[in-house]
């Protein structure tokens, strides 16, 4: 349960972000989402109003480009001086970026999702962390994975390039804070029938290749991946149930994470759940 936290919720006007709102306010959280979109905005924040289970929680929120470093600042300045502290951020943030033929696609555009999805949570990362080591508390940071981090991705570059950015800089933050009481994972939600889908259908097979293409026409006609799996994810990896867990790229789909906090000592050991090379002798090969 999250009685009583305070977070931010970044790209929440809409899709999973919003989704992940309304998981925190369900337990208990106050909320501040943030989206490039003032309209769509205002109206998430009313919707998310419905979801609060107490006087005492609040929804804000702030437009922001996460993007752009000038707007996040704006924004953490302005988380505090509502709510006088922070407890959790998830970065859900992003673009999906140009599809098609690397050496086809518009160099801007590729430069465009790099800042926005990697550059811009590891920026929000940054602050979020500042501000945790200077409340000398617990604090926790849930940033989003996905297409591209755990495998090759043709015709989406610059989405699959700052996805696995953010799973490193994910582990390589979590090192760097692992004895400040802060925490921080990665989630990989799974295929969600988002304006991302429709975004590549709208590309059309030529750009996104024969097998993708079906594959997110079939996506569409079975509905994909439930959104309420990642944003309990994502509040679980808020909580404290958690533990100690940090560092890791976490599928919301697959990989068990409701007992998690059974295994915690394991995995902490391990280096399950994280990017790594298979070298010679983790396959039984001989030459290594």
């Amino acid at each position: 349960m999250l009685q009583g936290k305070k977070a931010i919720i970044t790209g929440a006007d809409q899709g999973l972000g919003k989704e992940i709102a309304k998981e925190f306010l369900k337990q208990g959280a106050s909320v501040c989402i943030c989206s490039r979109n003032e309209e769509r905005l205002l109206k998430a924040a009313k919707e998310l109003e419905g979801y609060r289970k107490s006087d005492t929680q609040r929804v804000i929120f702030q437009k922001a480009d996460v993007g752009i470093t000038e707007d996040v600042d704006v924004l953490y300045d302005f988380v505090l001086q509502e709510f006088g502290t922070l407890d959790c951020v998830v970065n859900n943030a992003g673009i999906q970026g140009p599809i098609g033929d690397t050496t086809e696609v518009l160099w801007q555009g590729i430069e465009d999702v790099v800042r926005i999805n990697l550059l811009g949570t590891l920026y929000s990362m940054r602050k979020a962390v500042a501000i945790f080591r200077a409340q000398k508390k617990e604090g926790r940071i849930i940033n989003l994975s996905g297409g591209g981090a755990t495998g090759p991705r043709e015709n989406f570059m610059g989405y699959a390039i700052a996805k696995t950015g953010v799973v490193r800089a994910t582990e390589t933050m979590a090192k760097e804070t692992e004895k400040d009481g802060i925490y921080i994972n990665a989630i990989a939600p799974g295929a969600m029938n988002t304006r991302m889908l429709e975004e590549m259908l709208e590309a059309g097979e030529e750009a996104l290749g024969k097998k993708a293409y079906e594959q997110a026409l079939r996506q569409r006609e079975t509905g994909g991946t439930a959104p309420d799996k990642a944003a309990r994810l994502a509040a679980y990896l808020a909580s404290e149930r958690s533990g100690e867990i940090s560092g890791r790229l976490i599928s919301a789909l697959w990989d068990g994470w409701e007992d998690f906090d059974t295994h915690a000592e394991e995995i902490a050991n391990s280096d399950i759940y994280t990017l790594r090379r298979i070298v010679p002798k983790d396959r039984g090969l001989s030459w290594e």
